[in-house]
């Protein structure tokens, strides 16, 4: 079992940043895939971001290329979104999942665990 614990959510204007993190308790942290998700209200979730267990690959959904950006350390067991330019769209709640493995890190079916997610309020 995978717990994972977002933080670093708030409110933010148009053009700022923030700075996601995602804790987990796995002691195998760096065996997961990691991806970050967001769903906004009456919306369906959908992928933001993911990495690779060694960080060496990364997926970004177009609407953030550029201005999102994910990262893990794998020795604090984190993985991190930093989120540039925000604009009042990216208003969701952002939410980390685990991956064992499988094909396109896109789908939300491939994901094994997932945080609770953390709330991004974006104004304009």
């Amino acid at each position: 079992q995978v717990q994972l614990v977002e933080s670093g959510g708030g409110l933010v204007q148009a053009g700022g940043s923030l700075r996601l993190s995602c804790a987990a308790s796995a002691r195998t942290f760096s065996s997961y895939g990691m991806g970050w998700f967001r769903q906004a209200p009456g919306k369906e979730r959908e992928f933001v971001a993911g990495i690779s267990w060694s960080g060496g690959s990364t997926y970004y959904a177009d609407f953030v290329k550029g201005r999102f950006t994910i990262s893990r350390d794998n020795a604090k067991n984190t993985v991190y979104l930093q989120m540039n330019s925000l604009k009042p769209e990216d208003t969701a709640v952002y939410s980390c999942a685990a991956r064992i493995g499988g094909h396109s890190y896109n789908y939300t079916s491939t994901y094994d665990y997932w945080g609770q997610g953390t709330q991004v309020t974006v104004s304009s």
